[in-house]
């Protein structure tokens, strides 16, 4: 099959244009061919008929059974069963009672210029008009092509996450058929060629976007295995660009050859690497804390290093260090956290005792609560498991005595609701953490060592309590354990670096164990060395700038504090005392968005300010943090499990890319599916039964 720019071609290889009919030509409303486009009257052919030319149809036609008086009516002309009537321009039908102003709308949203044709159809009793005639071996014409549903069913399989395999299922292709009987499904293989080719055409102009990237990269590295027992990889970049807007984009989803240890996951990653001419261009890597992917994170430094190419690190994922160690401490109550999610399966199946909870949460003033209930195994879930017994034990259990020969072993004891109720005060914390970090816009590493932090002290706490029970001292032993190791493997002056450009962090919230004082140090010869003031201009700024509500003053700054300002700033004159300068300001607040804060401030630290951009790309989770601790997650797990190899890169590829705001495209042509769907809303629902 052979495709070409704004061209789509059929089963039988006939090439087919997605513009409008070329009838048209002059009508403004023509789109340019570099943008696939969608005929409005497929297969339709003008000719020419004079007022005294016999038509078949003609002889049969009803009288309308209204009359309507109208400049819009002469661009319609009454199709023959007298119901409808038809433009001569596009073909699309509206029914006889159709308001003229629904008629005058489409004209100028469809035909603009369509009155500079007044003189051509107006007179048709001295003039030839154009009309639209369907092929005789045709039923009625559909207003968009059968072939563009092929295309709108290539959309449907990379949102759905689906293998073209899905249309080998008869019962489908049956029911396209049913609606429209001339419809052809494309064959799995066609489909499976298109998505390879959109995938490669899509590809390369990531690869020509990334080419044009002035900073460092980060990428982050997650690995699964499917259903046929392959092992995956996929490699994701990200940086800040230079309006101090975060962009991130999947590179490949890369299937690691047996036996799929460090050394293939490795020569792997330096293929991805090279393709898209990152090597010496990536400033951290974070991994999924698996052992392999920690040696090969290990190799490419050594390997880079050797090359003394720019400095690199590798950094462990807080959020699965941090969902790792939630689990630990929800192993002694995991059988009593099973009940209740049973408890809450059932209120979710059932109208009735959703109903009823509803009536005793409020009766006893248990709060409100949203159905369906989350019942995930995933953190979201269990923790809302928790809550239930914690802020609606009553009802619960009202709810299942009142069922009681049916649901009474779900019922609680006293020590089972003590347990529950101690698991959900510790907990808390470590709830409050993970929702900030799934919503914050952009989690630094600097920010979430902060929040680690926090749950080290936590579990601290929990340790040294003479209330805490022995079975949850037990269990804090265990997560105490991999805080460290996850402190271990961040203490290093990279994450240093990273941490104290958050302006929100800084020396002053930065974890005890990182803060050490010849990291300080380090950091400065760091940014001497590789932003040194030889790389940049001078910076001026002249009086009466905004740099003045930058400093914090106001509109009415005398004379003398403005060159009192310019000589604090001029005072700055190495790369180093923008550093000095940095550090010694307060911290921002919490809640103020980073990039803005470095985005309004780049003027003050015109060199620390670039290396900001470098740092705060650096990942402090290899995954979404939604999709490990939220019932999301579930189905983005299932989906790439559930793929087979064939398909796999290229469908998952291809929804992150259109889900990052890229058009899908197929060689040199965009596909324009916005304007396909407003045909196909427009157009009475596309593809028409046929009329007995």
């Amino acid at each position: 099959m052979q495709f070409g720019a704004g061209v789509v071609g059929d089963k039988s290889g006939v090439l087919m244009d997605w513009n409008v009919s070329t009838e048209y030509k002059n009508l403004k409303d023509m789109e340019p061919k570099s943008v696939m486009d969608v005929a409005l009257i497929p297969n339709m052919e003008p000719i020419d008929v004079t007022p005294g030319t016999s038509d078949k149809g003609n002889n049969s036609t009803k009288p309308r059974k209204k009359t309507m008086t109208s400049v819009y009516l002469k661009f319609f002309e009454t199709t023959p069963d007298g119901k409808n009537r038809k433009c001569k321009f596009c073909g699309q039908i509206y029914s006889i009672s159709t308001a003229t102003g629904n008629l005058g709308r489409h004209l100028s949203n469809r035909h603009p210029g369509y009155d500079k044709l007044d003189d051509s159809i107006s007179t048709p009793g001295s003039q030839a008009i154009i009309v639209i005639k369907k092929p005789q071996t045709q039923p009625k014409t559909s207003h968009i092509e059968p072939e563009h549903l092929n295309w709108l069913l290539i959309k449907w399989l990379i949102l759905a996450s689906l293998p073209p395999s899905t249309f080998e299922e008869k019962w489908l292709s049956n029911s396209f058929k049913f609606l429209s009987p001339p419809v052809q499904i494309w064959p799995t293989e066609k489909f499976q060629a298109v998505l390879h080719e959109v995938f490669r055409s899509m590809r390369d102009d990531i690869r020509c976007m990334l080419e044009n990237v002035s900073s460092k990269v980060s990428i982050t590295l997650d690995f699964w295995t499917s259903y046929q027992q392959i092992f995956y990889m996929s490699v994701t970049c990200q940086w800040i660009d230079e309006s101090w807007s975060f962009r991130k984009f999947l590179l490949d989803i890369s299937r690691v050859p047996s036996p799929c240890g460090s050394a293939e996951i490795y020569h792997t990653l330096i293929k991805v690497l090279k393709f898209y001419n990152l090597e010496t261009r990536v400033l951290s890597c974070t991994h999924d804390n698996s052992t392999n992917a920690v040696l090969a994170c290990h190799t490419l430094k050594e390997d880079l290093d050797s090359q003394k190419a720019n400095p690199f690190c590798y950094v462990p994922c807080a959020a699965r260090t941090l969902n790792s160690i939630i689990d630990d401490s929800l192993r002694s109550t995991k059988l009593v956290i099973s009940k209740i999610r049973e408890f809450a399966l059932e209120m979710n199946s059932s109208s009735e005792m959703m109903e009823e909870f509803i009536q005793f949460t409020t009766t006893y003033q248990e709060g409100n609560w949203k159905f369906p209930l989350d019942v995930s195994s995933r953190w979201s879930g269990t923790y809302q498991m928790l809550d239930i017994v914690r802020k609606a034990g009553r009802s619960m259990e009202t709810l299942i005595r009142k069922y009681e020969e049916t649901h009474g072993r779900l019922l609680l004891n006293s020590a089972e609701k003590n347990a529950i109720n101690i698991m959900h005060s510790y907990l808390e914390p470590f709830y409050k953490t993970t929702n900030d970090i799934c919503t914050n816009r952009l989690p630094t590493l600097g920010l979430v060592l902060f929040f680690m932090d926090h749950i080290s002290e936590t579990i601290t706490a929990c340790r040294e309590s003479r209330h805490t029970p022995d079975w949850l001292k037990n269990a804090a032993v265990d997560m105490a354990a991999k805080v460290r190791s996850y402190n271990d493997q961040v203490s290093n002056i990279f994450t240093y670096m990273t941490a104290i450009l958050d302006p929100r962090i800084k020396i002053e919230l930065i974890p005890e164990s990182l803060n050490l004082e010849n990291y300080l140090e380090e950091a400065r010869s760091h940014f001497v060395r590789n932003y040194s003031t030889t790389h940049f201009a001078s910076v001026t700024v002249a009086y009466g700038s905004n740099q003045e509500l930058e400093d914090g003053g106001g509109v009415n700054v005398s004379f003398a504090e403005e060159i009192a300002r310019k000589r604090r700033r001029a005072s700055m004159g190495t790369a180093t005392d923008e550093l000095t300068q940095y550090l010694s300001e307060p911290p921002a607040p919490i809640p103020i968005d980073v990039l803005e804060w470095w985005k309004v401030n780049s003027s003050r630290y015109p060199r620390l300010s670039v290396m900001a951009r470098d740092f705060l790309a650096v990942q402090a989770a290899a995954v979404v943090p939604e999709d490990l601790f939220c019932s999301k997650g579930d189905e983005v797990e299932r989906q790439k499990v559930s793929l087979p190899y064939s398909s796999m890169q290229a469908i998952l590829c291809v929804r992150s890319w259109t889900e990052s705001g890229m058009k899908l495209k197929y060689k040199s042509t965009e596909i324009d599916y916005e304007r396909l769907m407003e045909l196909v809303e427009n157009g009475g629902g596309g593809f028409e039964k046929k009329q007995k």
